[in-house]
């Protein structure tokens, strides 16, 4: 099972451009002070849910892996 940071750590070099998350939106620069606050408020771009075309969880653990049909396919 993956931990929590496994899931939500959106610092990969192979996620998958369609996903998205509120943190991307906001135009700060990070307080390394403030812990973050991995909420898990995902989405993809395709099926703009939770949910992604292949009918699993769009979230960085997830959607980091070419072995995903729809990975990169934007």
């Amino acid at each position: 099972m993956k931990t929590e940071f496994e899931r939500f750590n959106t610092d990969r070099p192979d996620l998958c451009p369609a996903l998205r998350w509120k943190g991307q939106f906001i135009l700060a620069e990070q307080d390394p002070t403030v812990p973050r606050s991995n909420e898990g408020l995902f989405w993809c771009l395709h099926t703009q849910t939770c949910i992604g075309p292949d009918g699993k969880l769009a979230e960085p653990g997830n959607c980091c892996s070419a072995r995903r049909k729809c990975h990169g396919s934007i």
